[in-house]
Parts: structure tokens; C-alpha cells; sequence
């Protein structure tokens, strides 16, 4: 593979090009089939080229590919909002901006929540991932690789541990940390938004504790402070329902999405309550490309076919699986550098301990290369990259589910203890 002329910052993970996928299977330009656990980073929750969405988009292109909605709205965009009020569970009615990244919508979030507010203070937390694009990458909560070498980022941003079973970090040590803030650093009234992964992806698939979003979102009621919940990795069926956050118990003010919503085509959203997203001048928000007629097509198609049913049994099946394999390679004892399993529902990370002959960040590098090998495309997560993630798709057929994992396991084998 040539990649002279691709920027080396990149950071390409495996040295192979893919030429066509089916559902969880791809194949190289060499013909070599693999197993895809990785989804596009969590946007083919779907899989490659599901029929409903392809009939969408091909319909699409022969009648509309693109206009720019700011300049002249096309009936797409206005059906994806319209759509988008059924989709997402909040009580109140819906507004939405649609954008072409996760990114973007991370950035004009802030933007609305600034407008808003007039307040300009952002907390995030420890682990998070909201983006690359430059205020965005100031909410994340590690610094490497993102952050490294840019000097001071577009803030103020403060940071606050990740309370969840799977860190360690309890409810009540996250809010003793917000009191702390508010006193030492920042007070309530100069902050803007609080923004919070309900399940942490690039953090290494954790679940946020729901006592604390519920104290979470009654401090923010309190202070007038907008909560945004980012879902663009764990929403549009990821851990088995629409959006991950009604386990919480709480509804945001505004809400990212992003990734699967368009099943592989570049859109997302922020959407939330209509005083928010109407603040800010006519032209504040906006973007040449965002909600593109053929996305917002393919955008429908998901809606569609992502019923509550549907998810419901796809994310069960995929659970059971996976939890039974996990369950089986650790009672083994063949594997001692397995750790803990994260997640909920279908979005499962596991990770990898320190041994004696390694760190838990090197038996998961050497696992990648060992399952490349053996059939099945895998990516790690985690501050120190240590945490398997499993994104196969949703649609994943059940024999080749458990095909994959079972390459898995002959991976697994190869490590040294």
C-alpha cells in the first residue's frame, strides 16, 4: 500500500486497503476476506451496504445530489429534522442543525451553548472524545496524540474524573471533584455547558453512572448550565437502543450525533431544545455541505430500519455472544493479560493488563496484528490504548459473529502470557 503521499499524521492502524465489504465482511485489494470489528470506527453499526440504505441513496443521486440548505433548502434536510423529533426520546420538540462530522456538530454545540449563556466556561471529563477539529480537542480528556505540540487550545476547558463502574470513580467522588471546581477554579455562573459521553468510546466503552447524571443534570438546572450529551459513537443503536442516555434517567439540553446516523455517508447533528438552537443569529449556524440531500437520504433509510424491535433483538444477540466468549476466554486461564469488561448492552470493550512479559497496551498491539492475521479487523481504546473495542455491526449474521470471535480466540493463543 502507497501512502507516499498521505499526511503521516494520520496514524494508519492496519496496513491494508479494503475494496468492498458486505454487511461485517470485507476483502482487500489482494482478495483476502476479513471479519470487520471495527465498523468505520463505530459508523456501520448497520454494516457495509445494507440494501435499505443503498436503494435510498441510488434513488437520491438521480434526482438530487446536493444544495446548500442556508442558500436553498431541499426537502431531505427538512425530512431528516422532522424524523429526527420521532427518533430521539426527549420530551420536548425537537430542533436540530445537521453537520457533515461529529466534530463540527462538537463545535457549533459550543457555539450555541456560548450564545445562550454568554458564558464561556466548558467542563469535560477525564478520557473523553469529542472531536479533532481545535476547540473540540480541548474537551478531550488525554492529551496524546491529540493534543501534543499545539500549545494553548480555544477554552476555558476544565475537566472532572468519569464516574463509572468501569473506572473506578465513584458518584460522589465526581461531584466532591465539581465542588472543588466551582470553588478553586471556575464559579457556576461563568460556565457555559458541561459536556458528557453517556458511554465513553475513545474512552474505552464506560458507562456514565446515572446517580451522577441525575445530580448532573439537576446542578445544571440549577445554575443555568446547558448539558450536552455527546452520542455520536454510542447512539444510533450502538448499545442495542436508539441512544444510550434514557438509562440514565435524565434528557440533555442538546444532543450530539453522528457516525451511524447516515450508515457510512459524512452527516451528524446537534439537536435539543428549540430556545437553545434558535439563540444565535440567522447565519450563525450553518455549513456549505451539512445535511446533504444524498446523507440525509441514506439518514431516513436508518430510521427506518433502526426500530426499537429491531435493535433490541440485534443488540441482544450480539450481547450474548460476546459476553459468553468473554466469560469462556477468561475461565479458560489461558489468557491472563484479560482484564475487565466494559461497556453495555452490544458496545463491549475488554481490557488488557500488565503482565510480567508485557504491558496490557502491547498484548493488545500484538493482538491486532495476530487477528489481522488470522481473519478479523480489530481496534484498541483507552487513555493508554489498552481497551479492546468491538464494534461489529449490529446486522453481523450470527454465524459470522461468532466466526469473529472465534479468530479472536486463535489470536489470542499466539500472545505470551
Amino acid at each position: 500500500m502507497d501512502l507516499h503521499h498521505v499526511s503521516a499524521s494520520l496514524g494508519i492502524l492496519h496496513p491494508l486497503c479494503i475494496a468492498r465489504g458486505r454487511n461485517a465482511e470485507v476483502w482487500d485489494e489482494e482478495g483476502n476476506r476479513y471479519i470487520d470489528f471495527i465498523g468505520g470506527i463505530g459508523v456501520l453499526n448497520l454494516g457495509h451496504g445494507h440494501p435499505t440504505v443503498v436503494e435510498a441513496v441510488q434513488a437520491q443521486v438521480e434526482t438530487l445530489m446536493h444544495s446548500a440548505f442556508n442558500a436553498l433548502p431541499h426537502r431531505g434536510y427538512l425530512e431528516v429534522a422532522r424524523e429526527l423529533d420521532a427518533f430521539v426520546p426527549v420530551a420536548y420538540p425537537l430542533s436540530c442543525m445537521l453537520t457533515n462530522s461529529g466534530a463540527e456538530a462538537t463545535e457549533n454545540a459550543l457555539k450555541v451553548a456560548r450564545g445562550a449563556t454568554g458564558r464561556q466556561a466548558v467542563i469535560a471529563f477525564d478520557d473523553a472524545f469529542h472531536g479533532r477539529t481545535l476547540a473540540a480537542l480541548n474537551l478531550n480528556g488525554k492529551v496524546k496524540p491529540y493534543k501534543s505540540g499545539l500549545g494553548t487550545l480555544p477554552g476555558p476547558v476544565y475537566h472532572l474524573p468519569f464516574p463509572s463502574p468501569d473506572s473506578g470513580v465513584t458518584s460522589d467522588q465526581a461531584m466532591d471533584a465539581l465542588t472543588r471546581l466551582f470553588e478553586v477554579e471556575v464559579p457556576a455562573d461563568e460556565v457555559a455547558c458541561v459536556i458528557v459521553e453517556p458511554v465513553q468510546g475513545e474512552g474505552g466503552f464506560r458507562p456514565l453512572c446515572p446517580r451522577f447524571a441525575q445530580r448532573l443534570r439537576a446542578l445544571c438546572d440549577a445554575h443555568g448550565i446547558v448539558l450536552i450529551f455527546d452520542e455520536i459513537q454510542s447512539g444510533f443503536g450502538r448499545t442495542g437502543a436508539r441512544f444510550a442516555f434514557p438509562r440514565l434517567g435524565v434528557e440533555p439540553d442538546l444532543l450530539l450525533m453522528g457516525k451511524s446516523m447516515a450508515a457510512g455517508l459524512p452527516l451528524a447533528a446537534v439537536a435539543g431544545k428549540a430556545a437553545l438552537m434558535d439563540c444565535l443569529p440567522g447565519g450563525g449556524l450553518g455549513g456549505t455541505y451539512s445535511g446533504n440531500a444524498v446523507a440525509c437520504a441514506a439518514a431516513r433509510a436508518v430510521m427506518a430500519v433502526m426500530t426499537e424491535t429491531q435493535l433490541g433483538r440485534w443488540g441482544s444477540r450480539q450481547e450474548v455472544a460476546i459476553v459468553a466468549a468473554y466469560q469462556r476466554w477468561q475461565a479458560s486461564g489461558r489468557f491472563p493479560m484479560l482484564g475487565a469488561m466494559t461497556g453495555i448492552g452490544a458496545m463491549r470493550g475488554i481490557v488488557f493488563e500488565d503482565t510480567e512479559s508485557a504491558s496490557g497496551a502491547e498484548h493488545l498491539a500484538a493482538l491486532l496484528t495476530a487477528a489481522r492475521e488470522a481473519g478479523v479487523l480489530l481496534m484498541p481504546s483507552g487513555r493508554r490504548r489498552n481497551v479492546l473495542r468491538l464494534l461489529a455491526p449490529l446486522t453481523t449474521e450470527p454465524e459470522v459473529l461468532d466466526e469473529g470471535l472465534a479468530r479472536i480466540e486463535q489470536a489470542l493463543e499466539t500472545l505470551q502470557p
